[in-house]
């Protein structure tokens, strides 16, 4: 097998005969021994009809005795890392390590598939991108102007982002690519969101070919793009960047957002600032905690201590700290003639680094770690790992 090209669906059954048959066409005129390798997370009838265009194309050829176009089905019923976990399950099933990855709605025409073939059989390049903004390529299949400058925006926020490891990217959002699947790091790849290509090349340095395309209409059912979606691209893209550290900044600014407006509401409604400062506190402590669970470290509960053990180290951490914090805040208060919400913000960022080491390191923890040679230098070497990870220096 030269080729596995992989589709991840979602709810995409008015497009998978027609798909199947444009595919068949331009791997059999080139030549490509080819396969078919969906990733199905559907709600819809997509499964069943993917069962039955196989079957119907497996008789077909037999009877022209054609060489077959195996068409496999990799159902998932509890589906997990969205379409960048779809996208490692179908690598992970594939027969081949060329691994081409292409959207099941004909955005991405298939009579594209021999020219990446052409490019990355050279075995010069890792991954192979098939582009909307090089040479000719275009995004028309875009459906109005504001998606277009949604796009291009995205497009240069991100290699602003990562200026090294996409200086030779000019669509680096592109679900239509080729790549070795050895070249890319399971153990670092943590699929989140739906830009799986922006995931490989930001985890490690990559050689990268572009082949322009014209980013066709969508051939039947409705776009899966939404806000919702943006939102989750942004942070993605924030992860990326800037490891765990980012998230748990987000989480921690919002959560000093809230502290200072409930010092601010409290305090306006004639509650002493300390009182208010504690009953803030609190609040924001366990909102955090919460978040961070399932945003921050959801990657390492697994291995950490229970979750009630978890919340009983991150709440004791955290009023333990805010023991020593309230007091500076009323000292800057007193003696330094700061007001409240001022020094309450000003404890609070310098307490975020603390927090993170904390949490890193302590609450979520494997239950056995191994023993380290120096414990001073695993101490950084873990930190720097869990702050930075797994984004561009």
């Amino acid at each position: 097998m030269l080729l596995s090209i992989v589709v991840p669906t979602f709810n995409e059954a008015p497009n998978i005969e027609e798909l199947v048959r444009r595919v068949a066409a331009a791997v059999d005129g080139a030549g490509i021994d080819a396969e078919i390798v969906f990733v199905d997370d559907s709600t819809d009838a997509t499964p069943d009809v993917i069962g039955e265009v196989a079957d119907r194309v497996a008789a077909e050829r037999a009877a022209d005795e054609a060489s077959p176009l195996p068409i496999r089905l990799l159902h998932r019923e509890h589906p997990t890392g969205g379409l960048g976990g779809a996208v490692m399950a179908g690598f992970a099933a594939a027969a081949s390590d060329a691994c081409l990855v292409m959207d099941g709605d004909l955005q991405h025409p298939p009579e594209e598939i021999p020219a990446l073939w052409r490019r990355f059989a050279r075995g010069d390049v890792d991954v192979v991108i098939a582009s909307r903004y090089a040479g000719g390529g275009t995004a028309e299949g875009l459906a109005d102007r504001t998606r277009v400058l949604v796009s291009k925006g995205a497009t240069a926020l991100t290699r602003a982002m990562f200026p090294i490891r996409l200086k030779d990217v000019s669509d680096p959002m592109t679900g239509f690519f080729l790549v070795d699947r050895r070249t890319v790091d399971d153990a670092q790849l943590k699929p989140r969101g739906f830009k799986i290509l922006l995931e490989i090349l930001a985890r490690r340095p990559m050689r990268v070919a572009e082949v322009p395309f014209d980013f066709a209409d969508r051939h039947a059912g409705e776009s899966k793009a939404s806000v919702r979606q943006g939102v989750h691209f942004l942070t993605q893209l924030t992860a990326l960047r800037f490891g765990k550290m980012s998230l748990f900044a987000i989480i921690g600014g919002l959560g000093a957002i809230a502290n200072v407006a409930i010092v601010w509401a409290l305090t306006h409604l004639g509650v002493d600032y300390i009182v208010a400062a504690v009953i803030a506190a609190e609040v924001t402590i366990v909102g955090n905690f919460l978040l961070q669970e399932r945003f921050v470290f959801q990657d390492m509960r697994e291995n950490a201590s229970g979750v009630w053990q978890r919340f009983a180290k991150s709440f004791a951490f955290n009023n333990a700290e805010a023991v020593i914090r309230i007091p500076i805040v009323a000292l800057m208060v007193s003696g330094g003639h700061v007001s409240a919400v001022v020094a309450t913000a000003i404890t609070l960022v310098l307490a975020f680094f603390v927090r993170f080491v904390f949490h890193s390191l302590v609450v979520y923890a494997p239950r056995k770690a191994g023993a380290s040679a120096s414990p001073a230098r695993g101490f950084v070497e873990e930190l720097d790992a869990q702050a930075t990870a797994p984004g561009e220096l």
